[in-house]
């Protein structure tokens, strides 16, 4: 049984609270334009940080997404800054209408977290990965495996939230942090492992199978 949760990120609170004040300013003002688009603009803010329940695929070698969104790369590097060997890469972009709740996506132990401050490119451009702010967190599996998700700020986003910490055990589908409107998750994963999705597919974070570790 899933443990019952506000269906909204505490970290949008301080937004929505804000959002909703304005508007009812603007409605003791009696300014019905103003106060319709505030309000719109409040439904939205509530919207953006929904944080809703996920079943987690079962199995000892799933994979799940990271992030809600669309694949909008999977490719294989010679090289990268946070495994440090070659990987297979896969990049998930969120526009501002999906969640942006971060999930693990495997279990393991949490060996270290890299952040680096850094620009605001449109985060599904190349520049974009190369060049914006991003933390990435890199977790060894029991198999001694390492896997890196790396969340990346987008063109709006301003700030990425990461609650992971190193020596973290963490497990499948357990929140782990969020980007704030607009952003991008990355993947970098062992060659072997076995893929089950394709550049255009939509997921799901923390259900949405994207493959298997091969053991």
């Amino acid at each position: 049984m899933l443990t019952p949760q506000v269906p909204v990120a505490k970290e949008g609170y301080p937004f929505i609270a804000f959002a909703a004040f304005c508007t009812f300013v603007l409605a003791l003002l009696d300014l019905p334009a103003a106060t319709t688009v505030s309000l719109v603009a409040t439904t939205f803010v509530l919207y953006f940080f929904r944080d809703p329940e996920r079943f987690v695929p079962t199995g000892d070698q799933a994979l799940v997404s990271p992030a809600d969104g669309k694949v909008i790369q999977v490719e294989r590097v010679q090289t990268n800054p946070f495994t440090e060997m070659a990987a297979v890469k896969i990049s998930i972009f969120m526009n501002v209408f999906n969640v942006h709740v971060n999930r693990i996506p495997f279990p393991g132990k949490v060996e270290k977290i890299v952040y680096k401050p850094g620009k605001f490119y449109s985060a599904d451009s190349a520049k974009g990965g190369l060049e914006n702010e991003y933390c990435a967190a890199v977790i060894a599996t029991a198999a001694g495996k390492k896997v890196a998700f790396v969340q990346i700020a987008g063109l709006i986003a301003r700030r990425i939230v990461c609650w992971l910490e190193p020596g973290d055990e963490v497990t499948r589908g357990r929140r782990f942090g969020l980007i704030r409107f607009g952003s991008r998750v990355d993947l970098y994963l062992p060659l072997e492992t076995e893929l089950l999705i394709k550049v255009g597919d939509k997921v799901r974070g923390g259900e949405t199978l994207l493959g298997r570790l091969r053991p």
